[in-house]
């Protein structure tokens, strides 16, 4: 899918829109491991797959705030600032792991612009309902709202 790409005033009107989904990403374990290293992590279930084949799960699972860190870079793929010189994650609202993603699973981003509005510091403020899907199952692994601030040059 090609991004919608705005700019930052453009942005600020834009208001509620469905902003489509992202190609499919291997969660792999290398990438859980990096995770588990980067943040002290390193629960069995996420690392040791050996012993994971006797847990809950069968196998390895990532870590839900792995999950969760791949976000600004998924939503890159669908909405894209173009005269943005500064980008912020500025919160998270109703955030939920709903089900967890076993390691080779694919996830993809689904997600909407649920709304905008301009800042007194000049920013655009904007929410992005997301919903971390799963390829071959119904449920999501992530339901939540994003909330990220933009500034032009």
């Amino acid at each position: 899918m090609t991004p919608l790409q705005i700019t930052v005033a453009e942005l600020a009107r834009l208001g509620k829109r469905d902003l489509g989904a992202t190609e499919w990403l291997t969660i792999d374990q290398n990438r859980v491991n990096l995770f588990a290293d980067a943040t002290d992590d390193h629960q069995w279930i996420h690392v040791d797959p050996h012993r994971a084949v006797s847990g809950p799960f069968g196998t390895t699972i990532a870590h839900g705030y792995l999950t969760l860190s791949l976000l600004p870079r998924q939503l890159e793929q669908l909405l894209q600032v173009t005269d943005q010189v500064r980008g912020t994650n500025y919160g998270i609202d109703r955030m939920r792991f709903t089900s967890p993603v076993l390691v080779g699973a694919e996830i993809r981003l689904v997600a909407e612009l649920a709304d905008t509005h301009l800042r007194d510091d000049g920013g655009v403020q904007y929410k992005v309902t997301v919903r971390i899907e799963l390829r071959g199952q119904a449920r999501p692994v992530m339901v939540g709202e994003s909330i990220y601030l933009a500034y032009a040059k």
